[in-house]
């Protein structure tokens, strides 16, 4: 089993495919990542050589943002904008949606299951 960005990538997938198991890398960033180190899109993974798979994880490390640091990334830019007190931090620190969808009959993903409220009526 291949490993890259300490990830254990699928053997039997393309290459492509595959490399989009690591948290950070999409479809395109994946493309773009084979079209580099010259690696045919049909490629499977447990077809590479050592060289090949050396080459990708040396272009993922210097190129790309992956795994634990872009979770870590992620959730201090998330902290920054609480701790400025702007409107998005405040949605944050809320638990509500963020990006201005309606909150009076969806968004129950972001603030959880639907609490009773005591004499409301139906």
């Amino acid at each position: 089993m291949a490993r890259i960005a300490g990830v254990n990538i699928p053997t039997q997938k393309r290459v492509e495919i595959a490399l989009t198991y690591i948290h950070g890398i999409g479809r395109t960033t994946a493309t773009k990542l084979c079209e580099i180190n010259g690696i045919p899109r049909e490629r499977r993974v447990h077809e590479m050589t050592e060289d090949e798979l050396t080459k990708l994880r040396e272009a993922i490390d210097r190129d790309v943002v992956v795994e634990g640091d872009l979770r870590r990334k992620v959730a201090m830019d998330i902290k920054r904008l609480m701790d400025l007190g702007c409107y998005r931090g405040l949605r944050h620190r809320k638990s509500l949606p963020v990006r201005g969808q309606r909150t009076h009959t969806n968004a129950r993903t972001r603030k959880g299951p639907a609490k009773p409220i005591a004499g409301k009526k139906k």
